[in-house]
């Protein structure tokens, strides 16, 4: 069967393109991943869930997918904060690690299919160095560091779209500048007491962070491969140090396909620590059900800024809810089967358009009206599974409704599954007795407590609001 043609918006030359693997039928993705000294924040979030879709995708429309993200073990905030904490390097980057895991799982993103680490890759940065000094894209420091000659590369600043020479004009030149260009940068940093190091031609040292990514996307990609991801952040300096390095060091073309994906802003404000306005995935998973903040990730396309606030979040729960109680309405969901169904073919349509997720997720609300409307019970649950089986795709809509409406357990201060139970059991004793004080009694002390009853012919149901 004929995959289908997928269109991506290639950053490298700002137009939507057919994505054209270079070889048929697997695409080949690498990720700039976590720099692992403190706990992942929203905008880690916003591009680990953008890129855990778009894999997702791919999978699901028949590609083989080779999925790399990295993880930076070792760098110059990782070593101040593993001295400030006054504790080894390797425990601070484990800890982290694990920490990073916990919060990508819980957002329901998959483990790539390789994670190097650029501690294990030194070796090889330190031969692409030595390759870029020997054919003169490098040069040693009096410092002791290695840099790269920029001027050497003729199309830098193509993906940034910034002009070299407009940099050179407004680079800040520091006094211990060893550097021959205000625009060379770092390939190898020379060892400071008490740092860690490892040997080279150029002395104890550490590679720039830079190096790190071309190396380990070769490593584990090629020398050529189909996609480079990140965040729109990195564009400019690190992805386009990536191109002219790993470029001049091969000769061949490195990434086909860049991708970015948008800033995260809070309450419409760049999300910054200087600000106040800074939020760990672990703070923002205390308040939410990791599912809604997937959801609300999710629905913004990849490419556009994503504003994150409580109103978003709500919005994005109130979206969730609308979804899980049409499934619940059907529990008796039927596996979806492949055909012209007109919101599947919406749907893919959607998603092979650039990953249009807000399309797609317009879809999805479509069938939740669907299955509301439908009387044949073989309607409901032939629709139900067309519902669960797309949000599969994205990975969401998997839980029971029942689990997920009822808020996976108690909020902070708020009554345990069991006590609401308890208590819903007590109002329909108290409607049965006609006594309905007490059942609107009960009724506010939930709702007070954030629980909704819905009455319905089946009887009682709950969910947290």
């Amino acid at each position: 069967m004929a995959l289908p043609t997928i269109t991506v918006h290639n950053s490298y030359t700002r137009h939507k393109e057919a994505l054209v693997p270079r070889v048929a039928g697997r695409v080949g993705i690498y990720v700039c991943g976590i720099t692992v000294y403190d706990l992942c924040h929203l905008g880690h979030a916003r591009m680990i869930v953008a890129f855990d879709l778009i894999q997702r995708y791919l999978k699901a429309a028949g590609y083989q997918v080779e999925y790399v993200r990295n993880i930076t073990d070792i760098d110059d905030k990782i070593i101040k904060r593993a001295a400030e904490d006054g504790e080894p390097i390797d425990a601070l980057t484990a800890r982290m690690i694990a920490a990073m895991d916990l919060d990508f799982a819980a957002l329901g993103c998959e483990k790539p299919t390789k994670e190097p680490r650029a501690t294990q890759h030194v070796a090889g940065m330190v031969r692409m160095i030595a390759t870029l000094e020997s054919s003169g894209h490098a040069y040693p420091g009096k410092s002791g560091d290695v840099y790269y000659k920029v001027s050497s590369f003729a199309d830098y600043g193509r993906l940034s779209g910034k002009d070299p020479e407009d940099l050179r004009a407004g680079a800040r030149v520091e006094v211990d500048e060893h550097k021959q260009d205000p625009l060379d940068f770092v390939l190898w940093k020379h060892a400071k007491p008490g740092e860690p190091y490892w040997d080279s031609p150029w002395g104890i040292g550490r590679p720039g962070w830079h190096i790190e990514c071309s190396v380990m996307s070769h490593a584990c990609l090629g020398e050529d491969f189909d996609v480079h991801g990140g965040g729109m952040d990195l564009k400019f300096p690190h992805h386009e140090n990536e191109i002219a390095q790993s470029r001049a060091a091969s000769g061949k073309g490195f990434a086909k396909y860049w991708l970015h994906n948008g800033f995260v802003t809070i309450d419409d404000e760049k999300m910054s620590k200087s600000l106040g306005n800074f939020f760990t995935i672990r703070e923002v998973l205390a308040e939410y059900q990791p599912e809604v903040v997937r959801f609300m990730i999710a629905g913004s396309h990849y490419r556009s800024p994503l504003n994150h606030s409580d109103a978003q979040l709500d919005q994005a729960k109130a979206g969730l809810d609308r979804l899980y109680l049409a499934l619940r309405a059907s529990p008796e969901a039927v596996a979806a089967t492949p055909g012209a169904d007109p919101a599947v073919q919406r749907f893919h349509a959607a998603m092979q358009d650039d990953f249009n997720t807000p399309e797609a997720f317009a879809v999805l609300f479509d069938l939740a009206n669907q299955l509301n409307a439908a009387q044949d019970p073989t309607v409901k649950a032939e629709r139900a599974g067309v519902l669960k089986g797309l949000g599969a795709i994205l990975g969401l809509l998997q839980q029971d409704p029942e689990v997920y409406l009822k808020g996976g357990g108690a909020a902070a201060g708020g009554p345990t599954d069991a006590e609401v139970d308890a208590l819903v059991a007590a109002r329909i004793a108290a409607r049965r007795n006609k006594d309905f004080r007490e059942s609107d009694r009960i009724r506010d002390l939930l709702k007070a407590q954030g629980v909704v009853l819905e009455d319905g012919l089946g009887g009682t149901t709950w969910r947290r609001g």
